[in-house]
C-alpha cells in the first residue's frame, strides 16, 4: 500500500506540474490544462483514499470538479478577489464553461485508464 501511495505522489506531481507547464505554451490548447487538473483530482483522491472502490473515487473526483466548476458561477466580491490570485485561479478557476465540465470527466477517466495499468503492472 505505501508502495502505491508513492506512486500516486510521484503521478500527482508529474499531472502538476504538465498542467503548469501546458499554460506556458501556446501551441497547447488551454482544455489540456482542464483535463490535467482533474487527472491531479483523480490522483489526490486515490492517494487518500486508496482503499476504496475505483468507483467511489470516480463519483468523488467529478463531484468535485464539477462542485468547483459550478461554483464559479457565484459572483461575490470576496471570491472574485480570491479567484484574481494564482492560488484562486489554479484551484477555483475564473468563468464557467460547459467545457470544462467534458475536460474533466476525460481526465478522470484518463486516471482510470492509468490507475488500471498500474493495479495490472502491480499484480504481475
Amino acid at each position: 500500500m505505501d508502495r502505491l501511495r508513492v506512486t500516486y505522489t510521484c503521478l500527482i506531481v508529474i499531472a502538476i506540474s504538465s498542467g503548469l507547464l501546458s499554460r506556458h505554451f501556446s501551441f497547447i490548447p488551454l482544455f489540456i490544462g482542464d483535463i490535467l487538473w482533474a487527472l491531479m483530482v483523480y490522483f489526490i483522491m486515490r492517494f487518500l483514499f486508496i482503499d476504496k472502490p475505483v468507483k467511489l473515487i470516480v463519483i468523488t473526483s467529478l463531484l468535485f470538479c464539477y462542485i468547483i466548476e459550478f461554483s464559479q458561477l457565484y459572483k461575490a466580491p470576496w471570491i472574485n478577489n480570491l479567484r484574481h490570485t494564482l492560488f484562486g485561479r489554479l484551484v477555483l478557476g475564473e468563468g464557467f464553461l460547459w467545457s470544462d465540465l467534458l475536460c474533466y470527466t476525460i481526465g478522470i477517466v484518463f486516471g482510470v485508464w492509468i490507475d488500471r495499468l498500474i493495479q495490472q503492472h502491480s499484480t504481475t
